[in-house]
């Protein structure tokens, strides 16, 4: 980060400032980017988006849906096959002990049945043989082979009750079921037919009632198709639909298939103990009502409103964004001692304006105040100054000399010894004492530069470059460029304090491994540079902020700038070194 202090030439503002000076045209450009843009896309992304995650939610619902809905289908078929083996039941317990003439009245007083056995009821005796039936209908009075073997294995077995899988109608061709009992003494069996096909149909025909276009389909355990109710989308062979191979091996759940453009939802489910399947299938994007499809576009009524923010927007950046703009720069600029330029109007609405006037009002008092400081800050800088010459002069001439005479003392009674140990000890004192004088010269030479009153500001500076880099241990490269010229003793006393307080910022607070001094001479202006690879810092951004961060060598970097009439510019990154110039045009 870097900061450019200036004493009378505002113009080298921050970057940052200068940037946001923007044309009219770059100023919308950038609104449009920053702002109008990803409303767009926000907007965009908020309408499909919503709409995407609509249809998924929709479509997973209607898929749950048909899986509750064929489960409840498939339980109602086993509880109907259920409810007529438990009618069985009861008409083979009425004839039990019955005289087989008798078994025909049983037949006709259980003529209620026949909605639910429509292959009608029938007795079998022990041997197979039919001993009475409730009609004539093939069923029983002309068997085919598959319903002969059935009873015979029933008759044979130990089972009191078998619900048979599917068989062919002798005459409709037709697939039906049989439901065997046999009497507790297993004297005769009562049967019981019915067609599979009705069964389905009086189950299923509520679920067609709701008027989707949804399709059944019911296998028996031999995958052979039952019933078939409604069109089929995906597959012309219903034995191979999806779904039926998962129901037949006592699965449920749902599947969803590509036809064509549309999506649809295949929900199956096994029916009991029955061993069937029993599969639907519908296009779940026709479940959904108008209303739910409606809502996929209320994203849209955003539109009105992003229109109403982009006038807003409009509206802001040229009557507030843009005034507020200049008038932050023209601020900026008011902070490095530019006291004219928050003068040059802003525009916008009128509360900044009333802004801009208070900012001038504050400005000229401001400059006011800061004329009479700087007079003060003079006054105390020469009286400072004074300070140090008399205690520099008073160490030299007394302290100093005091020492010097206690050193030679010291040496005549070392040659009036004879004993080592006490010679030793008077060459400690000796060594104490030089080390002493050396120290106090070196703080003489810091509170008043004799260099720079005899010598010049370039001798001092070198001098100050190596004193500093041998109390630091690490080297302090000095260099000169340009014909040097005396300035006057105030300017070069400012320069030269300038530069003793960063070398002294480096050597307590940089942790570097080098630094360099330079001094540049031009036909008109003079230049310190002072550098380091040290840890660096954040500069601040004003000289508001120097006190409040503790930054108090800067703040007296930048007053001492100020007094001579020089520009002050620090550039410093954290982990990449300090750079401070100071420039003066002479």
């Amino acid at each position: 980060m870097s900061v450019r202090l200036p004493k009378n030439n505002p113009d080298p503002v921050q970057g940052a400032g200068l940037r946001l000076l923007l044309p009219w045209r770059g100023l919308l450009l950038q609104l449009f980017l920053v702002a109008v843009l990803p409303l767009i896309v926000l907007l965009m992304i908020i309408t499909f988006g919503s709409q995407a995650l609509h249809q998924q939610a929709m479509r997973n619902l209607v898929g749950e849906r048909d899986v509750r809905a064929i489960r409840t289908a498939a339980g109602a078929i086993e509880e109907q096959i259920r409810h007529r083996a438990d009618a069985i039941r009861l008409v083979s317990l009425q004839a039990q002990g019955v005289d087989a003439s008798r078994l025909a009245g049983i037949l006709s007083n259980a003529s209620f049945l026949q909605s639910d056995f429509d292959g009608g009821l029938a007795f079998f005796g022990i041997d197979g043989a039919l001993l009475a039936d409730s009609s004539s209908h093939e069923v029983w009075t002309n068997p085919t082979e598959d319903i002969i073997l059935l009873v015979n294995e029933f008759l044979r077995g130990g089972a009191s009750m078998l619900v048979t899988d599917t068989l062919t109608h002798p005459q409709t061709g037709e697939r039906l079921v049989l439901i065997l009992v046999a009497d507790p003494v297993r004297q005769r069996v009562t049967a019981g037919a019915f067609s599979a096909t009705s069964l389905a149909r009086q189950v299923l025909g509520d679920a067609l009632a709701g008027g989707h276009p949804t399709a059944f389909i019911l296998v028996d355990r031999q995958q052979r198709v039952i019933d078939h109710i409604g069109y089929l989308f995906t597959e012309s062979d219903v034995s191979n639909h999806p779904g039926i191979a998962e129901s037949l091996r006592g699965e449920s759940g749902a599947t969803y298939v590509q036809a064509g453009n549309s999506e649809h939802v295949v929900a199956y489910s096994p029916v009991g103990s029955l061993g069937w399947g029993l599969v639907s299938e519908e296009p779940w994007e026709m479940v959904a009502t108008p209303t739910l499809q409606t809502t996929q576009l209320a994203p849209l009524v955003l539109a009105p409103v992003l229109l109403l923010a982009l006038v807003a927007l409009w509206f802001g950046a040229r009557q507030v964004v843009r005034p507020l703009q200049a008038l932050e720069a023209r601020a900026n600029r008011l902070a490095w001692g530019d006291f004219q330029a928050v003068e040059e109007p802003v525009g916008g609405i009128a509360e900044i304006r009333r802004l801009q006037m208070e900012l001038v009002q504050m400005a000229r008092k401001v400059k006011a105040a800061q004329e009479s400081l700087h007079g003060y800050i003079g006054a105390i800088t020469a009286a400072q100054e004074d300070e140090r010459r008399r205690l520099a002069r008073e160490l030299h001439d007394d302290t100093i000399q005091s020492l010097i005479a206690l050193k030679q003392r010291v040496q005549l009674a070392r040659l009036h010894l004879q004993d080592s140990s006490e010679s030793d000890s008077l060459d400690e004192l000796t060594a104490l004492t030089e080390q002493t004088i050396e120290n106090l010269r070196r703080l003489t030479r810091a509170l008043r530069p004799i260099y720079l009153e005899d010598l010049g500001l370039v001798t001092a500076l070198e001098m100050l470059a190596q004193e500093t880099g041998q109390a630091m241990n690490k080297p302090v490269e000095f260099q000169r460029q340009g014909t040097e010229r005396r300035l006057e003793s105030a300017v070069e006393l400012a320069l030269y304090r300038m530069a003793q307080e960063a070398l002294s910022n480096v050597a307590r607070h940089a942790q570097a491994s080098h630094a360099s001094l330079n001094i540049t001479f031009t036909a008109r202006s003079v230049a310190i540079l002072v550098t380091d690879n040290g840890q660096g810092f954040d500069v601040p951004k004003s000289p508001a902020e120097f006190a409040p961060g503790g930054h108090f060598g800067l703040l007296g970097l930048y007053e001492r700038a100020e007094l001579i009439g020089a520009t002050l510019e620090i550039r410093s990154f954290p982990g990449k070194g300090t750079s401070l110039r100071v420039h003066l045009d002479s």
